[in-house]
């Protein structure tokens, strides 16, 4: 939207004149931000829980934005609004899965804990994910409560038991669960099918029905024995849990009201909570000592006893007074929805007790790594520790992350889109605004703010800046992270305009009055400079940090609100700018690719590719246009042979990706803002319909067609996107 086209009407301008002249952004300073964080009668209450990490592996990128990270920066936005906030996760610990790492790692279960949840806590301040506790279930206070809760839902009469086969090890003298037996799949004879699942045929299947079963510790032949286990009755609390869906869910992301709608659509059943293992919390009935409670019934009590852990005034938050409201987020993976709007919330029903209950769960799809998955095993992706290696900031990560955030559709981590962003969008939009500002401030006015006189076009500015504001807020609201984002690289690119109308730099060679007026265009841009450094706290602290020092103010001083007034008055001295953010070059981008690959065949080498070309060797634009030509005559060549379709399919599938690397790599080195593309876009689509009405040669349309599709084709790659190939064909209508 350019800043010499948009219509502002006089409302929104007197609206943005009141708020600059006579409105504070500044926290009350009498406000005393007191430890441990709790609940205030008659005050906003935000309890933040991400969905808590197995702590059997290292998480990876997707693992990352898909919990921690999103709720991390929901927590700071409420932070940043003034409202009390807790922000409580932790490592979920108990299970098989901690057994078999153990095993192959040759550990204990409680150091496979300690391990991980080392390396956990690490990457997650290396993210700088702001918790104010990070815990974990292997705590005393979790197997306190966890015990307390289910005594309380057994004495209600919400549990049953029911004897289940199972396999028992007599050498080894215990149940085997589904991770420890292998043996021969019934269905495709697999001989090392996994007591759950065949990775031979990919079916499902009970432990009890594979053939020759074997213990995975021992390797002896186990039995099936009878055991009884405890129920949780779900059809008894499922009246009650349908009317609080219907009333809660419509603050949910969509996924998960259809993930949970879809449990509840055929009816519930009654729900294992006990397994015949060793590590996990003692179940504390005489008849069931020697079980333990299964991970999905104790892993969500974790939010409970963590908080237990950062306060003994924790009941506060989950057991409030009836005059003390708390809105209680929970972010997570798709896949995770069922254990935190079913199971979680029936288990807290069931204790008859006024817990607080979930009001806006916030699932997101999957994160992909480039065109397939994450895979430790196969080294396939980036995962938390690499991300420290890579050379690259935390909050470069970050910010990618929350741009491509998986929010409604499964979306891909691309280093070739990482990099087209951090160019086009933090290095050439942000970062450049900012720059801009402030080295024109410390050159022509000692790094002094002068006296700011507001026109029509600093007005229109203010106001459009207020309108980005008011949605952001909106947006942020919701939890819809990334249009959050999007309205920061709105802001900054008004800004980038604005100093390109008003031309300061020649501004301050003129007159004594144009002099002033460059004071004002300046003043205003670093003022501006300072509020998207506001809006950026939740998503980028650490630029944040360096912000604050070149514009030597501190920016947690500030409170977000839906209105634009002075930040830095006439007067306040900034301190030294610097660029914000680097170039990422292409080759870097190829080496990292390259890195994070995996052990996998290379894909380039499947391609068909014309003779003496190697993908790998090419890392500039000029390389690959010339690729481009010889694998172009490579296809005319094998068409103009009489080659069959089979023959020469292969090399156009090539080609074509060959000419998305391509727009990738012009992107990257040379970025063009989004803004800028549509605004090329419109003009010329444009220009292909008054083509078109004036009825000219094909000869003649058929070139300027082809512009518009490159256009939009490189749209698609700069919004991150996929690029349909060709046109779309036309429906026939369906004859009834």
């Amino acid at each position: 939207m350019s800043l010499t086209t948009v219509e502002v009407d006089e409302f929104e301008l007197l609206n943005a004149k009141n708020s600059w002249i006579s409105k504070s952004c500044l926290k009350d300073i009498n406000r005393v931000e007191c430890q441990p964080v709790l609940p205030v009668k008659g005050e906003k209450n935000v309890l933040v829980t991400s969905a808590l990490p197995y702590v059997n592996n290292v998480p990876h990128l997707g693992n990352i934005i898909g919990c921690v990270l999103s709720a991390d920066v929901f927590a700071r936005y409420c932070r940043l609004r003034g409202w009390n906030t807790l922000y409580i996760s932790g490592t979920d610990e108990y299970g098989t899965a901690t057994e078999t790492k153990a095993l192959e790692e040759k550990l204990t279960p409680q150091q496979i804990c300690d391990k991980y949840f080392k390396i956990h806590s690490e990457i997650y301040t290396w993210f700088n994910i702001s918790f104010d506790h990070f815990g974990r279930t292997t705590s005393p206070k979790q197997t306190e409560i966890v015990q307390e809760i289910f005594k309380k839902v057994h004495n209600n009469g919400y549990t049953t038991t029911a004897s289940m086969e199972q396999l028992l090890c007599e050498n080894c003298d215990r149940f085997l669960a589904d991770r420890f037996v292998e043996g021969t799949c019934p269905l495709c004879k697999y001989e090392d099918a996994r007591g759950d699942q065949c990775d031979g045929c990919g079916h499902l299947i009970n432990a009890t029905e594979l053939l020759n079963p074997r213990c995975k510790v021992c390797q002896k032949t186990p039995v099936v024995r009878s055991s009884q286990q405890l129920f949780l009755n779900l059809p008894k609390v499922e009246a009650k849990l349908n009317d609080w869906v219907d009333k809660s869910g419509d603050d949910w992301s969509y996924n998960a009201k259809v993930i949970t709608k879809s449990w509840l659509k055929d009816g519930l059943k009654e729900r294992c909570i006990t397994r015949d293992l060793k590590w996990g919390i003692p179940v504390p009935l005489e008849d069931f000592k020697s079980k333990v409670f299964y991970v999905w019934f104790d892993a969500p009590i974790g939010y409970i006893s963590m908080s237990a852990a950062y306060t003994p005034e924790w009941r506060k938050w989950w057991q409030p007074e009836d005059d003390t409201k708390i809105t209680y987020y929970q972010f997570m993976a798709k896949d995770n929805v069922p254990f935190h709007s079913v199971m979680f919330p029936v288990c807290l029903f069931s204790t008859e007790q006024n817990y607080t209950m979930v009001n806006h769960i916030m699932a997101t799809e999957y994160l992909n790594y480039e065109d397939g998955k994450f895979s430790k095993s196969r080294g396939i992706g980036v995962f938390g520790n690499d991300a420290q290696d890579t050379g690259l900031p935390a909050d470069v990560f970050r910010f990618y992350l929350l741009f491509v955030r998986p929010e409604s559709q499964d979306s891909s981590f691309s280093w070739a889109d990482l990099a087209t962003k951090n160019n086009s969008e933090l290095l050439n939009n942000l970062g450049n605004f900012c720059n801009r500002a402030l080295s024109f401030l410390e050159k022509f006015f000692d790094c002094v703010i002068p006296e700011i006189k507001l026109g029509n076009d600093e007005l229109t500015l203010l106001a459009l800046v207020t309108r980005d504001l008011k949605e952001y807020l909106s947006m942020l609201d919701k939890a819809k992270l990334r249009d959050g984002l999007r309205l920061i690289l709105s802001i900054s690119r008004h800004g980038n305009q604005y100093m390109q109308l008003q031309k300061p730099w020649v501004l301050i060679k003129g007159s004594n009055e144009e002099k002033i007026r460059a004071g004002t265009v300046i003043g205003l841009s670093c003022n501006l400079v300072c509020l998207l450094a506001v809006m950026l706290q939740p998503y980028m602290p650490q630029t944040v940090n360096i912000i604050g020092k070149q514009l030597n103010i501190d920016i947690s001083s500030f409170l977000l609100n839906n209105f634009v007034s002075v930040f830095l008055p006439p007067g306040h001295k900034i301190g030294k700018p610097a660029p914000l953010f680097e170039k990422i070059d292409p080759s870097v981008i190829n080496q990292l690719k390259s890195r994070f690959a995996g052990k996998q065949k290379s894909p380039e080498k499947e391609l068909a590719m014309a003779s003496g070309l190697d993908l790998k060797q090419i890392t500039t634009v000029e390389q690959m246009e010339e690729a481009i030509s010889k694998q172009g005559d490579t296809v005319r060549q094998l068409k103009q042979s009489g080659a069959q379709k089979s023959e020469w399919e292969p090399y156009v599938k090539t080609l074509l990706e060959m000419k998305k690397s391509l727009e990738q790599m012009k992107l990257a080195t040379n970025p063009i803002s989004i803004e800028d593309l549509e605004e090329e876009i419109s003009k010329q689509g444009d220009k292909v319909r008054k083509l078109k009405e004036a009825k000219v040669e094909k000869s003649e349309l058929q070139p300027e067609i082809d512009l518009l599709i490159q256009l939009k084709s490189k749209l698609s790659i700069s919004k991150g996107i996929p690029v349909e190939n060709g046109q779309k064909k036309k429906q026939k209508p369906t004859k009834k």
